[in-house]
């Protein structure tokens, strides 16, 4: 069954504008509680959160409806991480969860993203259900079955105290951190995480206003947490998306560990302590092919499928792993949590520091990276260059000169009308060749 609502990540798109308005966020509730809700037999409820986008309160209060409509019994969680409504989902016993936030967009985007009552995304298959119901029409509840709705005041509390014990209980970190909350969804939880753990905090990106999330802060734009660890003479940066599903560690120089070197850090002190399962690390196709000879160097796998940490989780479900995650940021350890979770990765990293006693500095640079140049264009609606006879023709170019010495990746995103044109290769030069002219195809098909 097919999905044209749906991307890698929920629904998304700008805020009152094409399928993301208060319209289609009402008849999604309604579909996404009648598939939930297949009999009218008994109570069933669904937890809601969000980040801070001012369009969060219109959305949320459409899903309401929507939900409340088919018999759903809403519970309202207000601005709470991501992972932290996947905790909650299954924490609480409720059937679905659902977190209103577009992640690292700018303000003007918005997105609804779906778990199941195990805390996890909603498969591929799952979320075309529910896009189907939309097509038809949806069974409404009988007046004496109408949901309920009321705010939850406890759940970031419930969240926070759940973080506290993925680290290691009888260590006091006593470290100078900054935590850039990108004034986002962990504005509250993060600070009070790290203080709480016995942390000297500087909190960044915390005064949201409806209209600066992602601004010039967080885990897209890490000058800003960066410049502040130096200025502070701090010892660890933590810089968090808007939803705070994603991380990027900042050492106490500045220097920025993404991604694949996190997760390299990670993997190898699990596999020296017993702890990671499978002999692997689940990645994307976007992860540097230096982290792949780390990880081989080292006697262990790099599993690689879609981009999207939903795939990432989907493989880690089916082959019995425990760790994984994208480039961008999310670290995925399903020992602690049900999806990519910001914090808790930050904690990993703290916990590492004070087990080895090194700075932070001696832990972001696991491997060599691979010169990886990876650039967008952006294209119209009804467009599709990658068709295009000459597009095509200068992929089947690129990938002929990169034959042995590199790789490369062409792809749409599944979240903004992008093209995604990435490669990697050990001869710069060649590199900046390649990714430029398979650019300027695409580019010449979109004007």
């Amino acid at each position: 069954m097919s999905r044209k609502l749906f991307g890698t990540d929920g629904v998304r798109g700008e805020a009152n504008s094409g399928h993301m308005t208060a319209e289609m966020a009402l008849k999604l509730g309604a579909a996404a509680g009648r598939y939930f809700r297949q009999d009218d037999s008994r109570g069933h409820r669904v937890v809601i959160g969000k980040d801070t986008r001012l369009s969060g309160y219109m959305f949320e209060n459409a899903l309401t409806a929507g939900l409340t409509s088919t018999g759903m019994n809403v519970l309202l969680l207000g601005p709470v991480p991501t992972p932290a409504v996947g905790y909650l989902t299954r924490s609480m016993r409720a059937d679905l969860g659902i977190m209103i936030s577009a992640s690292h967009n700018p303000a003007k985007d918005n997105g609804i993203k779906f778990f199941g009552p195990d805390g996890f995304k909603l498969s591929d298959d799952a979320e075309a259900e529910i896009e189907a119901l939309l097509d038809g029409e949806i069974r409404l509840a009988k007046p004496e079955n109408i949901g309920n709705a009321k705010r939850i005041d406890d759940g970031l509390g419930r969240y926070v105290e759940y973080a506290k014990t993925t680290f290691p209980k009888l260590w006091k970190p006593e470290l100078k951190v900054v935590v850039d909350c990108a004034n986002g969804a962990a504005y509250r939880a993060a600070p009070a995480v790290l203080w709480e753990l016995g942390c000297e905090v500087i909190p960044v990106g915390v005064s949201p206003n409806g209209r600066n999330i992602n601004d010039r802060c967080g885990s897209t734009h890490t000058q800003t947490c960066a410049e502040a660890v130096v200025a502070h003479g701090a010892d660890l940066g933590i810089s968090l998306d808007g939803d705070a599903d994603r991380v990027m560690i900042i050492d106490e120089t500045g220097q920025v560990a993404d991604g694949d070197q996190i997760m390299a850090l990670f993997a190898a002190r699990w596999a020296e302590s017993g702890q990671l399962r499978g002999g692997a690390l689940v990645a994307t196709v976007m992860s540097n092919l230096g982290l792949e000879r780390f990880l081989e160097g080292r006697g262990l796998r790099l599993e690689r499928t879609k981009v999207g940490d939903r795939y990432v989780v989907e493989r880690m479900r089916e082959g019995g792993f425990n760790l994984g995650g994208e480039q961008s940021g999310h670290i995925v350890m399903t020992d602690y949590a049900t999806t990519g979770d910001g914090l808790m990765a930050g904690l990993q990293f703290l916990a590492a520091m004070a087990e080895t006693g090194k700075r932070a500095s001696e832990l972001v640079c696991q491997f060599e990276t691979v010169p990886q140049m990876l650039k967008n264009v952006r294209y119209g609606a009804g467009q599709e260059p990658l068709s295009a006879p000459g597009v095509t023709k200068a992929i089947a170019a690129a990938e002929a000169r990169l034959s042995g010495q590199g790789r490369l990746l062409i792809r749409k995103s599944g979240t903004e009308p992008l093209i995604r044109v990435m490669a990697e290769c050990e001869d710069e030069a060649v590199l900046a060749e390649t990714v430029d002219g398979i650019v300027a195809a695409v580019e010449a098909e979109t004007v």
